[in-house]
């Protein structure tokens, strides 16, 4: 039941092109935006399609299949934990939720 425990399945689009950054220690990290759809029938018959965008994280040798498969619009199914944090800015608290990324399934080709 552990694996149960902070896990989170999408399925949906690339909102961006993937942004990969390089730290001095030379480890990796990428980030995108994910966008996943909802379609239900409102109470007045009209059919509504609700968009819910995530914010994802990927690091170590998965960078490297980000960068070299993923563009914007890419569709993947993805599993991976949600992260909460938060920072200060000008004195006011930002918080954060993101999903870092575990696993990923492509469901396109190469980007051109």
């Amino acid at each position: 039941m552990t694996s149960l425990r902070n896990n989170v399945q999408l399925i949906g689009r690339l909102g961006n092109e993937p942004d990969v950054r390089t730290f001095e220690s030379g480890k990796k990290m990428a980030t995108f935006s994910l966008a996943t759809n909802d379609n239900y029938t409102n109470a007045q018959g009209e059919k509504v399609e609700e968009t819910q965008w995530h914010n994802i994280v990927v690091w170590g040798k998965k960078v490297d299949v980000v960068e070299s498969y993923l563009k914007k619009g890419n569709e993947i199914a993805m599993s991976g934990k949600i992260i909460n944090r938060s920072y200060e800015k000008d004195g006011e608290k930002k918080y954060i939720t993101e999903i870092t990324l575990n696993e990923l399934l492509m469901m396109g080709g190469k980007k051109d």
